[in-house]
């Protein structure tokens, strides 16, 4: 079956030392190489949802069925950081006031520089005056975006 022998592929970029198993240490490094900073304590988690043996390893069965029932999850995580991506317009990981700015604009919503300052204090929590991907995707999830489906009105 061709989708087994894709996500075999995938595994293995995951498995850089090719011993058949995913440590935390090859899953931080594929995740950083992909832009996602993960915190220790988000990295244990994703390991502690896919390692259902509890070995302390993915093995590839295990990233089977991780895979197989979060392809919506990864397609919406592709999607958010296609969007991320949109308004990082310096590709440095993180969105400014002004690259919010810029992007709003050309979206033709009109949107003072003091308003996009304000947009990015409301979601930076950690102060730095800008909005990393970790900020972004939680405002994403806690905002209910429009004719995402069930909700719409009669």
């Amino acid at each position: 079956m061709e989708n087994t022998d894709e996500l075999k592929r995938v595994f293995d970029q995951f498995d850089a030392n090719k011993d058949g198993q995913i440590s935390i240490t090859e899953l931080r490094d594929v995740l950083k190489a992909m832009g996602s900073n993960y915190s220790e304590e988000e990295l244990k988690r994703v390991m502690e949802d896919i390692d259902s043996d509890q070995d302390g390893y993915i093995n590839f069965s295990e990233f089977s069925t991780f895979w197989s029932t979060s392809s919506d999850a990864v397609n919406a995580a592709s999607e958010l950081r296609e969007a991320f991506d949109l308004y990082d317009q310096n590709k440095n990981g993180l969105i400014s006031a002004t690259e919010l700015h810029q992007v709003l604009n050309r979206l033709g919503m009109t949107c003072s520089a003091d308003d996009c300052v304000g947009m990015i204090k409301s979601v930076d929590s950690d102060g730095d005056g800008h909005v990393n991907f970790e900020e972004f995707r939680k405002m994403m999830n806690a905002s209910s975006i429009p004719g995402n489906g069930d909700g719409s009105k009669p």
